[in-house]
Formats: C-alpha cells, sequence, structure tokens
C-alpha cells in the first residue's frame, strides 16, 4: 500500500513541460543525458562529457568516493532507433577507463502525452580497475514510459540487470522544467531548470556480490560485513523494496546546439542492507553536450 501511495504522490505532483528526451539510464549512473537528453525526430548525433562527485548505482554508493569523468555519445535515426556508446573513468586510479557500455534501442510516442524508449546495454568493466558497485551487473534492458500532465511530466522506468546477480529496479519520477523569458548574451541562448524528485525501488542482490568480491581488501573501512555468506542477509538482499528517494536541481546554460549544465542532488538512502552503510549525501555533476543535425 505504501508503493502505491509514494506512486500517487509522485506522478501528479510536480512538473514537465520540456520537450520530449532521449534518456541516457543505460549505465544507472546519473550523468550525461539524464536531465539534458532531448528525443530528436531527425538524424542526429549528440557527443557529451561529464565529472560527478561519487558514483551512484540505483540509489547505492560504495564505502569509498569515486569521483569521475565520463564521456558519451549518441546516434539517433530518423525513424526512432539509437546506439550509444559510453566510458568512465574513477578518478585518482591507475586504468585509463574503468567501464566502457554499448547499447542501443528504439524511441516511440503512443500519444502527443505519452512517450518512451526501450533499449538494452552491455557493461564492459576493466578488470583491473577499483571495482565500482555496478560491476555485478554486465546487461540492463531498460523501458522508460514518460507522461506529460501539461502542467508536470512524470515517469516510470524498468530495469532488469543481471551478470555475476540480477536485479529489477523501478524508478518514480517527476520534475518540472522551466525556460528564461530572458536572453544572456543574445537572443539563442537561455537558461533552463528542471528540480525534480524520484524513487528507486528494487532488489540488492549487487550487494552481497560486491561483499564477496572485495571480502580480502583493507583499503576502506566498514568495507564488509562480519560474515560476506551469511544467508539471511542473502535472502533479505532479494526482497523487492524501496531503495532511495531523490531530490534533484539541475541549471543549464543552453545555444541552439549545445548545453552547460551543472546539477546537485540530495539523496537519501532507504533499507540499506550488507556492507554499504550508505547515508545521506550529497552529489553535483557538471555536463557539457553538444548536438549534430
Amino acid at each position: 500500500m505504501k508503493y502505491i501511495l509514494i506512486l500517487l504522490v509522485l506522478m501528479p505532483c510536480s512538473a514537465l513541460k520540456a520537450t520530449a528526451k532521449l534518456r541516457s539510464h543505460v549505465t544507472g549512473i546519473e550523468h550525461y543525458g539524464s536531465d539534458t537528453d532531448t528525443v530528436i525526430r531527425k538524424q542526429s548525433a549528440t557527443v557529451g562529457v561529464s565529472y560527478g562527485s561519487d558514483v551512484q548505482f540505483f540509489g547505492r554508493t560504495g564505502p569509498i568516493t569515486y569521483p569521475f569523468v565520463s564521456a558519451d555519445a549518441i546516434y539517433n535515426t530518423k525513424n526512432g532507433f539509437f546506439i550509444y556508446a559510453s566510458s568512465l573513468k574513477v578518478l585518482g586510479y591507475n586504468p585509463f577507463f574503468d567501464e566502457v557500455d554499448l547499447g542501443g534501442g528504439y524511441l516511440y510516442n503512443i500519444s502527443k502525452k505519452i512517450r518512451g524508449s526501450a533499449s538494452y546495454t552491455r557493461f564492459f568493466f576493466n578488470k583491473d580497475a577499483a571495482q565500482i558497485i555496478k560491476s555485478a551487473s554486465s546487461n540492463d534492458i531498460n523501458w522508460d514510459n514518460s507522461y506529460n500532465w501539461g502542467f508536470a511530466k512524470s515517469g516510470v522506468i524498468l530495469d532488469y540487470l543481471f551478470g555475476k546477480e540480477s536485479d529489477i529496479f523501478v524508478t518514480l519520477n517527476t520534475s518540472k522544467y522551466i525556460e528564461s523569458k530572458f536572453s544572456i548574451f543574445d537572443d539563442k541562448d537561455y537558461l533552463s531548470f528542471s528540480p525534480g524528485v524520484s524513487a528507486i525501488l528494487g532488489t540488492q542482490n549487487f550487494v552481497q556480490r560486491y561483499a564477496e568480491d572485495h571480502r580480502y581488501r583493507t583499503d576502506a573501512a566498514n568495507l564488509f560485513a562480519s560474515d560476506p555468506d551469511n544467508q539471511m542477509m542473502a535472502r533479505s538482499n532479494s526482497l523487492f523494496k524501496m531503495l532511495n528517494y531523490s531530490f534533484k536541481l539541475p541549471i543549464a546554460y543552453n545555444r541552439p546546439h549545445y548545453t552547460f549544465e551543472f546539477a546537485y542532488k540530495y539523496s537519501i538512502p532507504i533499507n540499506v542492507e550488507g556492507i554499504l552503510l550508505n547515508h545521506h549525501e550529497s552529489f553535483y555533476n557538471l555536463t557539457f553536450y553538444y548536438v549534430f543535425y
């Protein structure tokens, strides 16, 4: 019942009056495209770079802070199909890259108010890289749907991740898109704001795998539980629960072909299991992307 109440609160209460968006939720890490991605119904290519203060995976972070930089590229066809590639580098560690993602999917419009996408992503991790929390999953099937209320836009995103472990996630989000009525330097630029709230529900089998993969590491305090093989913990991780609430405020400077964005997010983890010891945390992201038509 409480999940139904959360859905009723999130779906209609905030807002979005933006153009349709191509959601780059393909890595579970909220960087390029998470609030500034655009569905373009003509052939286009988009490239972007991003800096983030810490890697987050469906509302969870590791016991070590991992600031990162990432590079992304998306190619859109006129009929709605798209392919993308993404690479991520955790700062402060030796490997040239920690992760590369490749994927593709399809954008569709059911009506003027209902839009969505379906996609598949394959994650490739550097075996010598610092293992970030998502390393237990190497595949993601994503189904993203949104509804424009006129005064608001809300979304429901379903993710099935599998690899060493399998997990299911449901992300509910609502946000408001606001454009400035004034220009900054000329009549071709403007500012935009996209305050939003989201909630993530799901399983967290990846936590048990993360504990197993790190049970011999000693370079971080509180890294693993006293008994990583505890079956009760494993059973608890397999339950579908509320995982996270978050509040986000992206602020972007926009021109016809490119955007600079700063985004602040406040994350509230719920039902934290096992080794992670997550707490309330603030995240910061800087993003630049350029669209070629």
